[in-house]
């Protein structure tokens, strides 16, 4: 199955992309939110760049969605990178309480030095980003218990900056999400289509939904212990290990779905993406 590439980067990311920028002098802390389930595939390559010296809080959203042996590879390999992974739910709160606190905690050198010059304490900066989709509009809303910030399970809801008090210790800069201009790893690209955390005008169903299922067969060899194979079994009646990941899609079309590939295809990525397959990652840490 072939198709082009999968690239895409609208007009409003462009824009957000540039008031981000200009408006990260004015930021203490940087909350980095990614996808649990595929937190390399998730991470911008211009981040480093853009938050030089400010302090980070990386967040993995979606631990609901991941099994605890992910969470704990995930958690030990970030640790022996250097970096402390804080995992939320942004939808029902899970986490958010720890990361506004390691937020705050954070951004205490700045009124260090501010006490130091004689000036008032005054509330710390936070700006939250991350690739669309990722739960970011979500964490807001946890944060502050109430909405504030638009959330949809779709990419490219948020589209404008905008500051939002949280407390009278900590400020948020709601950011829409970002997203490289042109997507140089397609291994990474369709993963992100088969989380939905891109435009769905971006990627072909019935291609996504095949690699899905090809990504699944690798990770049997994964530290998961996850039988992907017997899940898939159990749930469309059909042995993966006999199939490619798109003759798959057109038998299940067959067997089931009136011959509509299109639409079995979005069954299958809609059966992932709602946790109905299971707890599963489309990405391990390396060794």
């Amino acid at each position: 199955m072939t198709s082009p590439d999968i690239q895409w980067y609208p007009g409003h990311i462009a824009k957000a992309e540039k008031a981000l920028v200009d408006q990260l002098s004015r930021v203490d802390v940087v909350l980095e939110v990614r996808d649990a389930r595929i937190p390399l595939a998730t991470r911008h390559p211009k981040v480093d760049e853009w938050v030089g010296e400010k302090p980070r809080v990386l967040v993995l959203n979606r631990v609901d969605m991941i099994s605890e042996a992910a969470r704990t590879a995930w958690e030990d390999w970030f640790r022996q990178q250097g970096e402390v992974p804080y995992f939320t739910n942004g939808q029902q709160g899970k986490g958010v309480k720890a990361i506004a606190k390691a937020a705050q905690g954070a951004g205490d050198a700045v009124n260090q030095r501010r006490q130091a010059r004689g000036m008032k304490p005054r509330p710390i900066r936070a700006v939250v980003i991350g690739f669309p989709n990722v739960g970011k509009s979500a964490l807001i809303n946890r944060l502050l218990n109430r909405k504030v910030a638009a959330s949809a399970r779709k990419a490219g809801v948020t589209r404008q900056l905008r500051w939002i008090r949280v407390s009278g210790e900590l400020d948020l800069l709601d950011a829409p999400g970002v997203i490289p201009a042109r997507l140089n790893d397609q291994d990474a690209a369709i993963k992100l289509a088969i989380c939905d955390d891109i435009g769905e005008a971006a990627y072909d169903t019935q291609r996504t939904a095949a690699a899905l299922l090809d990504l699944l067969k690798g990770l049997e060899q994964s530290p998961s212990l996850d039988n992907y194979t017997s899940i898939l079994q159990g749930r469309y009646d059909l042995n993966l290990s006999d199939y490619s990941g798109e003759s798959f899609v057109v038998q299940l079309a067959e067997q089931k779905f009136k011959d509509d590939v299109e639409r079995t295809a979005k069954r299958i990525l809609n059966d992932f993406r709602t946790g109905l397959l299971g707890e599963w990652v489309l990405e391990w840490p390396s060794a």
